[in-house]
C-alpha cells in the first residue's frame, strides 16, 4: 500500500513539472494558446480621425472573429520611421509596421538587407485584384537571400495633385480658362499674381511650390517635374543614367527653371524653410493661388466647410508635358511590412490577409476621405470615387484611372530610396537659394552625391 502511495506521489510530481514547463514555453512556441498572443501594430496616424477609426473597426472585427488580441500604437509621420528604425536595431520591432512614406525611404533598403518577411502568401489569394504596376512596387530584392520577392503588402496609392482658389482666380480676371499647355500653364499663375497685386493683394503668391530640404514634398514634386520633361535618372532596369551629358544638361535646365519661380518672387519667401505641411498651411491661409501636394489632404481638410470645398477650391489635372504629350502621374503604393525579427510573423500575416479583403480595405481607404485611393478595380466601383458632384475626389480619381501612371524608382533600385531620404533635390535648391550656387554647380554636386550613393549600394552586393 505504501509502495503504491509513493508511486502516485511520484506521478503527481512529474505531471506537475510537465505542466509548469509547458507554462513557460517561449512566446512564439507552437504550443502556446492562441488567445495569449498579442499582435503589436505600429501604424502611421491618419490625417483625419476617421482614417484611424476605420482601421480600429477592422481590427475590432478581426479580434471578434478570431479571438486574437491586438495592441495598436499610432505615430506621427515625423516620428514613425525613427521609432521603427530604433526598435529594429534593438531587436524589438512590432509585428506589423506601416509608415506612409516608408516606400520612399526605408522599405526597399530593409528588403535588400533581409530584414523583411516574404509576404507572397498574403498577396497570392488577392493577386488578381492588383495591377502589374502595384505588384511591381512590392517586388523587391533581398541581397541576403539573393532573390526578389514580395516583401510588403500593397494597400492603397497616393498621387500628386494640383489645387487652386477658384474665387481668387475669378478676381484676377484673366478672362480665359486655365491653359493645358505646359508653358502657358505656369505663366497663367504668374499673370494672376500680377493682377491681384495690382488690386492691392500684396501678400498673394501665384505658386505654392516646395523649395526646402526640410520636407520630402520638395523631392516628390521635383520628381514629377522631371517626369514631365521625360528625364529618367535611372532606366527601367534601375541603372543610373545621370552620367550622360544630355541628362546632366537637362537637369541643369529644369533646376534653373524651377528655381526661377522663387527668384522672381512667385513663390513665398519662406518656401525654403517649409516642412511637408507648410505648403498646405500657406495655401489654406490663401497666401498662394495654387499648390502641388503629394496627397489629397488639402481638400479633405475642408470637407466640413461646403462653401470652400464645393465653390472656392478646385482640383485640376496636370498640364500636358512640354512635348505636348499627356502627363504621366507618379504614384506611390502604401505598404505595411513584417520584420523577420517580429515575434508573431504568422499572426501578422493572418491580420494583413484580413485587411486586404476588399470590403475591409475599402472601409479603411474611404476613412482617409479621399487622401489616398484604391489599387483594386473592385474598389473603384464605389460611387464615392466617381461622384462628379465632388469637385476634388472625382478629378483625382480620373487622373489616376484614365491617365497613365508610373511608380517612383525606389522599387527599381534601393539606392534611389536613399536619394529620397537625403532629399538631394531639396539640397540642390538650398545651395542655390542660401549658398548662392548656380544651377550648374548645384546639379554637379547632386550628380556626384547620387553617383556615390549608387556606388555604395553596388559594393554592398
Amino acid at each position: 500500500m505504501r509502495h503504491k502511495l509513493l508511486s502516485l506521489i511520484f506521478l503527481f510530481i512529474v505531471s506537475l513539472i510537465l505542466v509548469t514547463c509547458s507554462g513557460n514555453q517561449p512566446e512564439n512556441s507552437l504550443q502556446e494558446p492562441l488567445s495569449e498572443k498579442v499582435l503589436t501594430i505600429w501604424w502611421n496616424r491618419g490625417f483625419y480621425p476617421e482614417q484611424d477609426e476605420a482601421l480600429q473597426k477592422v481590427i475590432a472585427d478581426w479580434q471578434e472573429k478570431t479571438n486574437n488580441k491586438v495592441e495598436i500604437s499610432f505615430f506621427s509621420t515625423d516620428d514613425i520611421l525613427e521609432a521603427g528604425t530604433n526598435a529594429l536595431a534593438a531587436g524589438k520591432p512590432p509585428d506589423i509596421f506601416f509608415a506612409q512614406i516608408g516606400e520612399f525611404t526605408l522599405i526597399p533598403q530593409w528588403a535588400w538587407e533581409g530584414k523583411l518577411v516574404d509576404v507572397s502568401d498574403v498577396i497570392e489569394p488577392v493577386k488578381k485584384s492588383y495591377s502589374d504596376t502595384v505588384l511591381k512596387s512590392v517586388y523587391l530584392y533581398n541581397n541576403v537571400e539573393s532573390k526578389s520577392s514580395n516583401y510588403a503588402v500593397p494597400i492603397m496609392q497616393q498621387g500628386l495633385h494640383i489645387h487652386y482658389w477658384n474665387d481668387l482666380i475669378r478676381e484676377a480676371d484673366l478672362g480665359e480658362e486655365i491653359p493645358k499647355n505646359w508653358d502657358e500653364f505656369w505663366q497663367y499663375w504668374q499673370n494672376a499674381q500680377k493682377n491681384l497685386r495690382q488690386q492691392g493683394q500684396s501678400n498673394i503668391y501665384g505658386l505654392g511650390l516646395p523649395m526646402s530640404i526640410d520636407g520630402t514634398d520638395t523631392s516628390i514634386v521635383f520628381e514629377q517635374i522631371l517626369e514631365a520633361n521625360n528625364l529618367q535618372i535611372v532606366d527601367k532596369q534601375g541603372k543610373l543614367q545621370i552620367d550622360k551629358p544630355a541628362v546632366r544638361q537637362k537637369i541643369i535646365e529644369i533646376l534653373d527653371w524651377y528655381a526661377s519661380f522663387y527668384k522672381n518672387g512667385y513663390v513665398p519667401p519662406n518656401a525654403v524653410n517649409w516642412h511637408n505641411s507648410d505648403n498646405n498651411t500657406n495655401f489654406l491661409n490663401r497666401n498662394t493661388l495654387m499648390t502641388i501636394n503629394p496627397s489629397m489632404s488639402i481638400p479633405g481638410s475642408q470637407q466640413e466647410d461646403e462653401e470652400i470645398y464645393f465653390n472656392k477650391m478646385r482640383t485640376i489635372e496636370f498640364p500636358n508635358n512640354p512635348n505636348e504629350a499627356k502627363p504621366i502621374s507618379l504614384v506611390s503604393i502604401k505598404q505595411p511590412v513584417i520584420f523577420t525579427s517580429s515575434v508573431h510573423p504568422k499572426l501578422a500575416k493572418e491580420f494583413l490577409s484580413y485587411l486586404v479583403q476588399p470590403e475591409n480595405l475599402g472601409l479603411y481607404i474611404k476613412g482617409a476621405r479621399g487622401r489616398y485611393f484604391p489599387i483594386m478595380p473592385k474598389l473603384w466601383e464605389d460611387p464615392f470615387w466617381s461622384d462628379t458632384k465632388d469637385p476634388h475626389i472625382s478629378v483625382a480619381s480620373q487622373q489616376l484611372t484614365a491617365n497613365q501612371t508610373r511608380l517612383f524608382k525606389n522599387s527599381t533600385n534601393p539606392a534611389y530610396s536613399q536619394v529620397h531620404s537625403e532629399n538631394i533635390w531639396g539640397e540642390a535648391m538650398r545651395q542655390i537659394f542660401i549658398e548662392g550656387l548656380s544651377p550648374t554647380e548645384a546639379t554637379d554636386i547632386a550628380i556626384k552625391r547620387i553617383t556615390e550613393i549608387f556606388s555604395q549600394w553596388q559594393t554592398r552586393q
